[in-house]
């Protein structure tokens, strides 16, 4: 499963690169949707360590239950994570020969979760390089209301914007500068459980939150281009970054411990 390739066009290529982020559907199909997200839900559910109620959480805990790092400690989920389909989309996107895996993240947005922030995933990151991409992929059908993924499209070519994590102030920043740049704001009405965005690491992102009574489950992956270097860490989220999902390796070292294979 997941071997297949995927046929992007030009077109889809173009959008990404103009945008910083594309729509994709049917990436995984029916079949092994059915297959994988049972198993991707199972893990997410063992590996868990939030157990206090929305209304205890602060703005980050209320936007969705976050799993990391499945991949390790699950067969199944290693056999999504490290697909050869979805690696090699993303290094088409970003136009490299193959990509590495940063880590993944179950994402799942529970009833009356709140909103995430906007944000740019990339201020967490401490790689010497933009060709950084992440896959969102929704395991069950979803709708806007449900938490669907809303991009500032363009802002990618601004780089970093602000050294803020995903917060309330991130929120506020974000918002007034995607209205100064006059940036549109695409949002998707709909998702089926196997359709993925894919958006890069400097794209201007945000989430409503889940105003439905299912939980939107989603399932990310974060690829970035064989051969990135680790650098010097810029705050507390980057060093934590640095030792939780690059191995604690040095500053100015290939970007390629056991944590982070190639694919492709």
């Amino acid at each position: 499963m997941l071997t297949s390739p995927y046929a992007l066009t030009p077109a889809q290529i173009s959008a990404f690169r103009d945008n910083g982020h594309v729509l994709l559907e049917g990436l995984a199909k029916p079949d092994e949707m059915a297959h994988f997200q049972p198993a991707i839900r199972a893990a997410a559910d063992r590996f868990n360590t939030e157990r206090r109620a929305l209304a205890e959480r602060d703005t980050y805990g209320k936007a969705f239950l976050q799993i990391m790092n499945l991949w390790t400690r699950d067969e199944e989920v290693r056999k999504f994570v490290l697909a050869e389909r979805f690696a090699n989309v993303a290094a088409q996107l970003l136009g490299v020969e193959r990509v590495r895996v940063y880590h993944d993240q179950a994402l799942y947005k529970e009833p009356g979760g709140g909103p995430t922030p906007w944000h740019q995933d990339q201020f967490y990151w401490p790689l010497d390089t933009d060709q950084t991409i992440t896959m969102w992929m929704p395991l069950v059908d979803i709708t806007q209301d449900m938490g669907m993924l809303n991009f500032a499209s363009g802002s990618q070519r601004d780089g970093s914007i602000t050294d803020t994590p995903i917060s309330d102030d991130s929120e506020r920043i974000f918002s007034e500068y995607v209205s100064d740049k006059g940036y549109p704001v695409t949002e998707q009405a709909a998702m089926r459980a196997g359709d993925a965005t894919f958006h890069g690491g400097w794209t201007i992102h945000n989430a409503p939150g889940n105003a439905s009574d299912t939980t939107r489950e989603v399932m990310t992956v974060i690829y970035f281009a064989d051969g990135a270097k680790v650098t010097e860490p810029k705050n507390d989220p980057q060093e934590n970054d640095r030792q939780q999902w690059l191995a604690g390796l040095p500053a100015g070292s290939l970007a390629a411990s056991e944590l982070n294979p190639v694919i492709g």
